[in-house]
């Protein structure tokens, strides 16, 4: 009843900014070791990396059913349990639909105001785009773990 599903491109964005982040928090603390001096980009595109990876996961964790989830009202309901499943899938669109909206109408306000990052003066929008962007991956993967929950493909329990 379960086959193992995946999400490669989400899995790609979190393993690469973690190693960036990693590669460039070590060169940071390097640099500053020998030279007491340090780079001043490095917390911008680490923030900016931990935002890719936070929802990239969520969207590999997604994907494979890995959420939590209170599966209580399922097993003590059978019968409720499509609607329950189709409540949740409404429930994450919700969420996800607020955090689109918000989030490219926040980088379309940052693209109209041309403004700027502290640390490396590049746009700002360039930063938070990804914000929609990967909420619209995350609720793609939320639509196709509840038709395959719906299906019988994947277990309901991970």
């Amino acid at each position: 009843m379960s086959k193992q599903v995946d999400a490669p491109l989400e899995r790609v964005l979190a393993t690469l900014a973690l190693v960036i982040i990693s590669l460039i928090s070590l060169a940071n603390v390097v640099v500053r070791y020998f030279t007491d001096a340090s780079f001043a980009f490095t917390e911008e595109i680490s923030v900016f990396l931990l935002v890719i990876l936070t929802f990239a996961g969520a969207s590999v964790a997604m994907r494979s059913n890995r959420h939590i989830r209170i599966g209580l009202l399922e097993r003590l309901f059978p019968r409720l349990r499509t609607p329950l499943i189709l409540l949740q899938w409404l429930a994450g669109v919700l969420v996800l639909g607020l955090v689109c909206w918000f989030g490219g109408q926040f980088a379309w306000e940052e693209f109209q105001w041309d403004s700027e990052s502290p640390g490396l003066g590049l746009p700002n929008w360039w930063y938070v785009i990804w914000l929609p962007i990967l909420a619209l991956l995350v609720f793609v993967r939320l639509t196709q773990m509840t038709l395959d929950r719906l299906r019988g493909r994947i277990s309901d329990e991970p």
